[in-house]
């Protein structure tokens, strides 16, 4: 009997033990400060690098004008040495993402990397005075202008085809 004794003590001191994290845990979950809301993106001005894009790029490099506050600048970059591709990321009003992306690449190979593998829906709209053509995909879906200037414009993102054709309309192609 002398080894039961052992035993029931191990296992007295292993719930204690538990016990003793399991508070420890409470106390830590319920005084460190945690957040749950998504992280508010920063704006970003992309005024120095659309001029720049200008300069440099082969084609008229769009940006939009006119756009209300709401939409938010998220990210902005031109990359002269990969096909003059131009990149604009917004949020909308909503706080889904809209992209606006151009390039001398190949079209098919173009659209495909900015639309993440969307797929040509046949359906074509005529947005400030060009058409533009609808691609509906799993995660993106894009509105897409080719043959102008020798460049592909998609305007791409998560925000409904109404977002999208918002920012098309802004767009300034010249």
């Amino acid at each position: 009997m002398a080894g039961t004794y052992g035993k029931q003590k191990t296992a007295r001191d292993m719930i204690l033990s538990l016990g003793l994290i399991v508070l420890a845990a409470l106390v830590v979950y319920l005084f460190i400060p945690h957040d749950d809301r998504e992280p508010d993106l920063q704006r970003v001005d992309y005024r120095v690098e659309l001029l720049t894009a200008r300069r440099a790029a082969a084609y008229p490099v769009a940006a939009p004008e006119g756009l209300p506050n709401t939409w938010k600048a998220t990210s902005v970059r031109f990359r002269g040495d990969q096909n003059d591709a131009w990149h604009l990321g917004f949020h909308d009003p909503d706080g889904e993402y809209v992209a606006v992306e151009q390039s001398t690449e190949s079209p098919a190979v173009f659209i495909d990397k900015a639309s993440q593998g969307a797929r040509e829906s046949g359906t074509t709209d005529e947005i400030g005075g060009r058409t533009w053509v609808r691609w509906t995909g799993g995660r993106y879906d894009a509105l897409v202008l080719t043959g102008e200037n020798g460049a592909t414009t998609v305007v791409t993102g998560t925000a409904p085809f109404a977002r999208l054709t918002e920012m098309a309309q802004a767009l300034k192609l010249d």
